[in-house]
């Protein structure tokens, strides 16, 4: 962090256009590794590679797009308000503003996006746009792909001439380094792409410090989805193939999962549950991100079938019993539901909750 603090003292005085060429060459320079860095993300991530292709090229243009922005120039909102020595009573200060860089930023790796969220990620290329150093804290989830973006981030820090340690990176997985990170009197700012409790426990890590900062957390969500009766008499089938998709897309490790889905009991709702659990039964498992996340959702899985009033209702289990990590559909009464607390806890994965109201009124209590 000392040596980020000295790189901001220079990067942040550097002219824009130069800071432009800076952030387009990162992108270069990761492009030229896309060879190298798909495949190595695929072993190390499990995701497909037309996904991952897609993903390296939206942050390659993400990069591209903060340079063009750093160049416009508009961005830093600067403002002039002329003073008047001749106004009654007072005379009228000349008053001038315009946002300026704040000191190093540490930027916390996401598990599932290993490129667009992750080394030279948004939150990254967002820093380093406004003229910030970063220190990256690599995500143990891929480890040896950060460091490959890292090296093509370091050669064009080189070709663009930045200071030495504009961007930094830590290949170390403690909670205890991002506790220092965050603690230390020299950072200005956080990025976080995460679970609930981790970005809530950095914020609270930010709160306590002598001079509190800000921390810009992408926090997970239950994702709750209300289905109506009215609705479901006649989008039932529909609406189970848009939901299934949803809750086993990617193993369902994105953050648009809809771990919650509370229905009214009526028309349409028996027809919907005949659907949605044909289709996710028929969906194939695929491996997770990482062993430490898989573990997790078997955990939390087995901790839901084992629940007492809790139905399970589909579980791709059944056609694929070699692979403990598989889509999970299960089913409990509003009212039991409401009794069991930890059933409101997201669980990471392609697993969702359907709550069965008898009404709106019992709705509304949720």
């Amino acid at each position: 962090m000392q040596k980020a603090q000295s790189a901001f003292e220079a990067y942040s005085k550097i002219d824009k256009n130069k800071r432009a060429f800076f952030l387009t060459e990162i992108a270069n320079q990761i492009e030229k590794k896309r060879a190298l860095l798909v495949p190595l993300a695929m072993e190390e991530s499990h995701l497909p590679e037309a996904r991952l292709q897609g993903e390296l090229t939206r942050t390659v243009n993400q990069l591209k797009m903060f340079a063009a922005l750093v160049e416009e120039g508009s961005w830093v909102e600067a403002a002039i308000d002329k003073g008047n020595e001749d106004r009654k009573p007072l005379p009228k200060p000349d008053t001038r503003k315009m946002l300026l860089p704040i000191g190093p930023v540490v930027v916390f790796g996401a598990s599932n996006f290993p490129f667009a969220f992750s080394t030279a990620g948004g939150d990254t290329a967002s820093a380093l746009a406004a003229g910030v150093s970063v220190v990256v804290k690599m995500h143990p989830g891929h480890p040896e792909t950060s460091k490959l973006v890292f090296d093509a981030m370091k050669e064009a820090v080189k070709i663009a001439e930045m200071p030495e340690f504009t961007v930094q990176h830590l290949n170390e997985g403690s909670f205890a380094a991002g506790k220092a990170l965050v603690k230390h009197p020299a950072t200005a700012g956080v990025g976080f792409t995460g679970s609930f409790n981790g970005g809530r426990t950095l914020m609270n890590y930010a709160f306590e410090r002598e001079k509190p900062i800000p921390v810009f957390a992408e926090m997970s969500s239950i994702n709750p989805v209300v289905l109506y009766p009215e609705y479901l008499s006649l989008n039932a089938k529909e609406t189970a193939k848009k939901l299934s998709s949803s809750i086993t897309l990617g193993m369902g490790q994105f953050c648009t999962n809809p771990g919650l889905l509370l229905a009214i009991d009526g028309d349409g709702l028996e027809d919907f549950i005949r659907e949605v659990t044909y289709d996710i039964e028929q969906s194939r498992p695929q491996p997770m991100l990482h062993e430490g996340i898989a573990e997790n959702y078997v955990n939390a899985v087995s901790k839901i079938k084992s629940a007492g009033n809790v139905e399970i209702i589909a579980d791709a289990g059944k056609n694929y019993t070699d692979k403990p990590e598989t889509p999970l559909l299960a089913k409990i009464s509003a009212t039991n539901f409401l009794q069991n607390e930890y059933l409101k806890e997201e669980i990471f994965g392609p697993y969702s909750l359907l709550v069965v109201c008898k009404d709106k009124d019992e709705l509304k209590q949720y």
